[in-house]
């Protein structure tokens, strides 16, 4: 700087050429190389510290104490911005004779938690994070959340590092670009299965969906069902014949799950 003090990012540089390279005693590291999920996501980074925060899942943070770079949360908040910010413009674009209502539906299907871990699957994402021995060993490299939230961390690093034009490309890359019948594919899946999937991955339980109560006369009546992980409501639902209000209570608790 011109004042001859340390910039921020020397100042960083400085920390990490002190901080302990992680051993297996010291959280688990990375399965893959760097340079591998770059090469995958098709842009290398100038700073690859950004590159590295935004793979450090929190739980690193207990094993690794004083972890300079910190975990990948904020990059996440800014990534979804980022995110939204790309599709948006993408379906605007690409669909000029949508109307608003039918674009946010389909920007959701991009964004959501679920379809974002579906992005990342094929370049297993998950063997580039940075996290605690403990959450490796509970399937965390594959856990859907992980997996979903690193997408969106890694474009708001992306973005830091060469700018909006360079997180449209990545994101371009992963095949997040979709075609319309394929987001209309997602849009109208089963949400039962969906819940399943993700219970099943994230909390190692099986979904279960109980009647509890109905409104109307005979010939209109509306069933009102809860969907629960073990003990736990997930969410309620309400539907002309039982199987509708069971999807209807699977998508309000994906929603809430995917916003945990």
């Amino acid at each position: 700087m011109a004042d001859g003090r340390p910039s921020q990012r020397d100042a960083m540089n400085a920390q990490l050429e002190m901080q302990t390279v992680p051993t297996p005693a010291d959280g688990a590291p990375p399965k893959h190389p760097l340079s591998q999920l770059e090469e995958a996501i098709g842009y290398q980074f100038s700073n690859e510290d950004l590159l590295r925060a935004a793979l450090v899942h929190k739980s690193f943070l207990h094993d690794v104490q004083g972890f300079v770079l910190g975990s990948n949360e904020r990059l996440e908040f800014l990534g979804d911005a980022v995110l939204n910010l790309v599709v948006s413009a993408n379906l605007f674009l690409a669909h000029p004779d949508l109307p608003e209502g039918q674009l946010s539906s389909l920007r959701g299907a991009l964004v959501r938690l679920s379809t974002l871990a579906e992005i990342a699957a094929p370049i297993e994402l998950g063997q580039y994070m940075y996290m605690s021995r403990g959450e490796e060993v509970a399937g965390g490299r594959e856990r859907m959340s992980n997996t979903g939230r690193a997408v969106e961390a890694l474009l708001g690093a992306v973005y830091l590092d060469g700018g909006l034009g360079a997180a449209a490309s990545a994101w371009k890359q992963l095949g997040g670009e979709r075609g319309l019948e394929q987001l209309e594919l997602v849009l109208s899946e089963d949400y039962k299965s969906k819940l399943q999937q993700f219970v099943q991955a994230e909390l190692r339980l099986t979904p279960s969906y109980r009647i509890v109560g109905t409104t109307g006369p005979e010939h209109e009546k509306i069933f009102q069902v809860e969907v629960y992980a073990g003990s736990r409501v997930l969410a309620s639902g309400q539907g002309r014949n039982k199987q509708s209000a069971e999807q209807v209570a699977a998508k309000e608790a994906l929603i809430v799950l995917e916003a945990v």
